[in-house]
């Protein structure tokens, strides 16, 4: 996946607290204006990714997520709207959602897809272990943040 100018880090937690939230809202709004990089396409929205994991989590449907980020708002209006429909995160339950997405990957469901993807492109030997280290491996952004 090459760097898209617009693409938050999935470590950014500036929407609601959580992470991958406003990376979420930015790989929307790119698909809707037609400019989110086909390698995205895939995994867009899908309910064993972290799109379809943090709507699971918020309980409300991705689709209707797209379907509020299409109406047009700031990052702040959309994140309310979801928390009104959904579930508004207490600080306990971000802080498990942020360490499940952090972790997402690394020795669970999603390993042998993370390492096929690691595969695919000739990177079996990357140190990524992680979904959020392969993005920010693959996305030029190195070394990874620090984990908080």
């Amino acid at each position: 996946m090459p760097h898209v100018p617009g693409l938050r880090s999935p470590y950014d937690k500036s929407v609601g607290g959580l992470h991958h939230f406003g990376r979420m809202l930015d790989k929307i709004r790119l698909m809707l204006a037609g400019q989110l990089p086909e390698d995205f396409h895939r995994n867009y929205g899908l309910s064993v990714g972290l799109d379809g994991q943090l709507c699971g989590f918020l309980n409300v449907k991705f689709e209707e997520v797209e379907a509020r980020v299409k109406e047009g708002g700031s990052d702040a209006e959309i994140a309310e709207w979801v928390f009104a429909r959904g579930l508004r995160p207490n600080r306990t339950q971000t802080m498990v959602w942020n360490e499940h997405a952090r972790k997402y990957g690394w020795n669970d469901r999603a390993s042998a897809y993370l390492q096929g993807l690691k595969r695919e492109a000739g990177g079996e030997d990357l140190p990524a272990v992680t979904a959020f280290d392969l993005i920010e491996h693959s996305e030029g952004r190195s070394p990874s943040p620090p984990r908080t």
